[in-house]
């Protein structure tokens, strides 16, 4: 007889909040002094913090917020982004409900208790972002920004909720159609007399560069990573130097390398824009310390795994297709998404070679005439900052719930 999902449903350990108090705040005497000098601390820190909430003049906010978020993107060019927002919406909707119909399925074939999500836990996961949307919305000064990020919210879940429903003869294209809209997110904004890249600027080309970098470096770092376990000696030798090599240099040399190099090293009529050059920058960049984190996942893999697979008959390719990078790939998920949230903060070092990034759009406003010498850094910068600690957090947050649902670290 299956053991239905009610039966094995594992106890909950939860504690009420008074029991959390007493067990992690005052269990001790030294704790309880410790937590008493950091409350205090952190009250004082709160307080400041309102007061000066009320007391900032968002104007500096108010009056550039187009260009916090896209930079010098044309005003009657802004519906590029945002039908790129909604295809990313749709996109990111469905990956997200179709695998958990996948999940959900494959657990109830292997008769195991599968806890389901609704909105609250979507709100508990994402309160960050939500949290910095609405602050940007604040600053708004119309109702059709609210209204149409309203809308891409309601698309997203709603493609998340069609993606849960999706049959399994579905849910094997829903793959491909995230890709084909991925593409087409990016089509929307630089086909059919599109925007250069000239004109991005803002927290919409941090974005960019960091996705853009992610999805390019994590291919080049893998097939570095496993050339340098290659047992061909050129392969392998040119692997390693490229790797050592570029982790030897900063990234604000790599930068400047691609911005003055690259365009000697091509011909004279193909010029590739500043956004493009630091693409490729950050690309080979990031590419070998992905390798080097790869690196370190294929070598916890036991041998004995390569042995085994060798006797069943398997070739090499399926081997580490099959059998090695799936076990690396799971053991390097910490330092890999430390590596891109890296990334993602290092896409400030930009603003070097004179593009209008998110940060130096917060040094750029203070030099304003209307507001030169008020003394409005620190709005600006812990603006900057908010937004930056919310990309990072979300990603570390979103990185510990998959490496519990992995076991990562467990036996």
């Amino acid at each position: 007889m299956t053991a239905t999902t009610d039966t094995i449903k594992p106890p909950s350990t939860r504690l009420t909040p008074g029991e959390w108090v007493r067990k992690r705040l005052f269990n001790n005497w030294y704790n309880s002094l410790l937590t008493l000098v950091l409350g205090g601390v952190i009250a004082y820190t709160l307080v400041a913090v309102v007061r000066g909430l009320f007391t900032f003049d968002y104007k500096i906010l108010q009056d550039n917020l187009k260009l916090f978020i896209v930079g010098g993107f044309p005003g009657d060019q802004l519906w590029r982004p945002w039908v790129s927002g909604y295809l990313i919406a749709l996109a990111i909707g469905l990956a997200a409900g179709a695998a958990y119909g996948s999940a959900r399925e494959r657990a109830a074939q292997a008769g195991m208790y599968f806890r389901t999500t609704g909105l609250r836990d979507i709100l508990r996961r994402f309160w960050p972002f939500l949290m910095a949307l609405v602050v940007i919305l604040a600053l708004t000064r119309t109702p059709l920004p609210g209204l149409l990020t309203a809308g891409l919210l309601i698309v997203g879940y709603g493609a998340y909720m069609g993606g849960r429903i999706l049959p399994k003869g579905a849910r094997r294209w829903s793959g491909l159609l995230v890709v084909l809209l991925i593409i087409g997110a990016y089509m929307a904004l630089v086909s059919f007399g599109g925007v250069p890249y000239s004109a991005w600027g803002g927290l919409h080309l941090n974005v960019f560069l960091t996705v853009a970098g992610i999805a390019f470096a994590f291919p080049l770092g893998l097939l570095l990573a496993l050339g340098r376990r290659s047992t061909l000696p050129v392969i392998r030798w040119l692997s390693v130097t490229y790797i050592e090599v570029v982790r030897g240099i900063p990234l604000i040399a790599v930068l400047l390398f691609a911005y003055f190099a690259i365009g000697f090293l091509l011909p004279s009529d193909f010029r590739p824009s500043v956004v493009t050059r630091m693409l490729i920058a950050i690309t080979m960049f990031e590419g070998a310390y992905v390798a080097e984190v790869v690196r370190g996942g294929l070598a916890a893999v036991p041998r004995g795994q390569r042995e085994a697979a060798h006797a069943l008959g398997l070739p090499t390719w399926k081997t580490v297709r099959f059998i090695i990078l799936p076990q690396a790939l799971r053991a390097t998920i910490p330092a890999m998404v430390g590596q891109f949230i890296s990334l993602w903060k290092d896409t400030t070092l930009v603003a070097i070679l004179g593009v209008l990034d998110f940060l130096r759009v917060a040094f750029a406003v203070n030099t304003q005439s209307e507001f030169l010498g008020r003394g409005l850094f620190m709005l600006t910068l812990s603006f900057a900052a908010l937004i930056f600690w919310v990309g990072s957090y979300t990603m570390s947050r979103e990185a510990r719930r998959l490496e519990k649902r992995l076991g990562v670290g467990e036996r």
